[in-house]
């Protein structure tokens, strides 16, 4: 069992700055998910953490020890990658013993330890076969078993459901997260899917052209996000910009977008009556945009936005409306018994309790 701790860690490669002044504590039996876009630098922090790249500056600590000169197989850490790695001429057996027998452990041991591995993720009864006999979601299943043989303090995952498919993708999401559980040992798991980090993660790190933008809980960068970027990549669909302008009148806060102006609710003017006068971008997250002719409950209708939808596309429990209000295009998740239908007006409603506006020129947030 182990804590980690990036600590001011930079990496260069030739010219490029790849991580800026990492800082992450990572607490013992913590699920951390590493979260962003390709070339965000998530990958390379990892493969810093496992020795398999050499950190430019800072310090890397694996519980209270320094590992910036560890050999990776002296680290106690073993890693998943996104391909499953297996020796194609080794039975499943083989391929999850292969690391406990280059360490010399005893031939019984290494049988419990295998049956034991194999047992927890379901397929004991695979140990005979060779990869090429197996499907995609037992390979991965073999790769994550190898990995628990090793009892290591740490488990590195680099992306290791990208090859499977959605369903199994989900499944697999699952047998993870009660891994996880089970184990109660350090998990840092790198993904570019925010699904996979909203619903695997204790604490998600938000990463941008190496710079770490949010590091929190799944629900606080969804309700809370620090900047655009976060508030953009957090949620699916992604949240809704619109550019506009805050204006004053009648004592009340109002959002003016050009082809459509609604009210600020009064309990979420306090951090943006300095910017009255400016230009700001107003977020709204798909499921906060609803039909006027089937608002939930609770929720208050004054936000009223005249629409066209463009397109709808049903998916069953409810069905994503793209709308068109003047030069801005929106994304409501409506009620399934909406009337929505392209080419078709409609009244949008905004719930604006819960609305985020950003600053044009920093991107942060200013609620």
């Amino acid at each position: 069992m182990a804590s980690i701790t990036f600590d001011h860690v930079n990496k260069i490669f030739g010219d490029v700055h790849v991580l800026k002044d990492l800082n992450i504590d990572i607490p013992d039996q913590e699920f951390l998910v590493l979260v962003g876009p390709s070339g965000c630098g998530k990958s390379t922090a990892l493969r810093c953490l496992a020795g398999l790249e050499e950190i430019t500056d800072g310090q890397i600590k694996i519980g209270d020890r320094v590992v910036n000169n560890v050999a990776p197989k002296d680290r106690d850490i073993a890693m998943v990658f996104q391909s499953y790695a297996l020796y194609p001429h080794m039975t499943v057996f083989d391929n999850m013993a292969f690391g406990l027998k280059l360490r010399k452990v005893p031939k019984p041991e290494i049988k419990r330890r295998v049956e034991e591995a194999a047992e927890m993720m379901a397929i004991g009864h695979l140990l005979d076969r060779k990869p090429r006999q197996l499907s995609g979601g037992q390979r991965q299943r073999v790769a994550l078993g190898r990995a628990i043989v090793r009892d290591p303090a740490v488990f590195l995952m680099d992306e290791p459901l990208s090859n499977l498919d959605a369903k199994l993708r989900v499944q697999t999401r699952a047998e993870i997260s009660k891994l996880h559980q089970r184990l109660k040992t350090t998990f840092i798991y790198v993904t570019h899917d925010q699904t996979e980090a909203m619903t695997m993660g204790s604490r998600i790190a938000v990463m941008r052209d190496g710079i770490m933008q949010q590091l929190d809980s799944p629900q606080t960068l969804y309700d809370h996000p620090v900047n655009k970027f976060v508030a953009g990549f957090i949620g699916s669909p992604s949240m809704n910009f619109i550019k506009g302008t805050l204006t004053k009148g009648d004592g009340r806060l109002f959002f003016d977008g050009g082809s459509f102006s609604v009210p600020i609710p009064n309990s979420r003017r306090a951090h943006i009556e300095s910017h009255v006068g400016k230009e700001v971008e107003l977020g709204v997250r798909p499921e906060d945009v609803h039909d006027a002719a089937l608002l939930p409950p609770g929720i208050n209708g004054d936000a009223i936005v005249e629409t066209t939808v463009d397109v709808t596309e049903p998916m069953g429990s409810e069905i994503y409306a793209y709308l068109q209000s003047g030069q801005h295009s929106i994304i409501g998740r409506f009620d399934p018994r909406t009337s929505a239908r392209p080419g078709q007006p409609i009244r949008a409603v905004y719930d604006m309790e819960k609305m985020h506006i950003f600053d044009i020129a920093t991107e942060k947030a200013l609620i």
